[in-house]
C-alpha cells in the first residue's frame, strides 16, 4: 500500500513539474539551406518518421526551472528520426528534474552534411533566445545514434553563440572511419565516396579540444550497430585534452533502448544521470 502511495506521488510530482509543450518551426523565415529532399514528410512504423524537410523544435519549459536546458537529437542512421523513446519520452523524466526540455525534428542531411548541423545550431540559438522566458542558464546538447553523432558534431563544431554547454550522448556514432563507423551513417551524411578531409571533420574523436564541453556518455559492450569504441575513443579524446567527462558501459543491452523500460540497466543510467545533472548546475 505504501509503495502504490509512493508511486502515486511520484507520477503527481512528475506531472506538476510539465508544461505544455509549444513546436517552433526552427527556419520560419528558411533555412539558410537545403537536403534537397522535396517529398512530404513520411511516418513509419515504431514511431518513426523519414523524410524530414521541415525541422522544429518542441520545447517543454519545467514548471519549477533550475536554470538547465536540452535539446534532445533522436536517432536514425540520419534516414529517419526515433521520435519517442529516443525524445518525446524523456520529456516528464527531465522536467521532475526542473530541467526544460526540448525535442529538435532535424532535417535529413541527404548527402548534404551541413545540413542536421545548422539545425542544432539554430536549437542552441532558439533555447538561448527564450533564456529569460524559461528561466535557462545552460544549455546541453544531448543525442541517441546518429542523434548522438549530430549532438557530438554540435559539441565539437561550433560558435561562440552556438556552443552547447554540456553534451549527453546515447550509444553515440562518433566516427566515420569505416574501422569504427555505422555505415549507414556515413553514407547518409558524407555520401558514398567523402574525401578524406570530410571524414577526419566528421570523426568527432579527432575534433576534441580543451574548449569541449563536459560530457556524459553511455553504451552497451555488446552494441553491434555502433561499436562501443565509438564511446570510447570519443572518451579517451576528452580525457586526453582535460574536458569533464563519464563514460558509463553496461555489459548487455544492444542498441536503440533509449528510454525503453525493457532495457536492463535503465535504473542504473537514469540515476548516474540525474547525479551528473546536479553536479553541473
Amino acid at each position: 500500500m505504501k509503495r502504490l502511495l509512493l508511486m502515486s506521488l511520484l507520477t503527481i510530482s512528475a506531472a506538476l513539474s510539465a508544461q505544455k509543450p509549444t513546436e517552433f518551426k526552427l527556419w520560419p523565415n528558411g533555412a539558410p539551406n537545403t537536403n534537397g529532399i522535396t517529398t512530404s514528410e513520411q511516418e513509419l512504423e515504431k514511431n518513426r518518421i523519414s523524410n524530414v524537410s521541415e525541422p522544429t523544435l518542441t520545447v517543454y519549459p519545467a514548471a519549477r526551472p533550475n536554470g538547465l536546458a536540452i535539446v534532445a537529437c533522436p536517432g536514425g542512421g540520419y534516414a529517419r528520426l526515433a521520435m519517442d523513446h529516443e525524445g518525446h519520452d524523456m520529456a516528464q523524466w527531465f522536467n521532475a528534474q526542473g530541467i526544460t526540455y526540448a525535442v529538435l525534428k532535424y532535417r535529413m542531411p541527404n548527402g548534404h552534411h551541413d545540413v542536421p548541423l545548422s539545425d542544432a545550431h539554430q536549437a542552441i540559438k532558439l533555447m538561448r533566445e527564450h533564456a529569460t522566458e524559461w528561466h535557462i542558464g545552460k544549455v546541453g546538447i544531448m543525442g541517441a545514434s546518429a542523434g548522438g553523432h549530430l549532438a557530438s558534431t554540435a559539441a565539437t563544431h561550433y560558435t561562440a553563440e552556438t556552443r552547447p554547454d554540456f553534451q549527453i550522448l546515447f550509444y553515440p556514432v562518433v566516427s566515420m572511419d569505416l574501422a569504427n563507423c555505422h555505415r549507414g551513417s556515413r553514407d547518409n551524411l558524407l555520401g558514398k565516396a567523402p574525401s578524406e578531409d570530410l571524414i577526419k571533420l566528421y570523426s568527432n574523436e579527432l575534433q576534441v579540444t580543451a574548449d569541449t564541453p563536459p560530457a556524459f556518455i553511455m553504451h552497451s559492450s555488446d552494441d553491434r550497430t555502433v561499436p562501443v569504441s565509438n564511446s570510447v575513443n570519443y572518451y579517451l579524446a576528452l580525457v586526453n585534452n582535460k574536458v569533464p567527462a563519464c563514460l558509463h558501459t553496461y555489459p548487455i543491452g544492444g542498441h536503440g533502448w533509449g528510454f525503453r523500460d525493457n532495457f536492463t540497466y535503465k535504473r542504473q543510467w537514469t540515476g548516474e544521470l540525474e547525479k551528473w545533472l546536479r553536479e553541473i548546475q
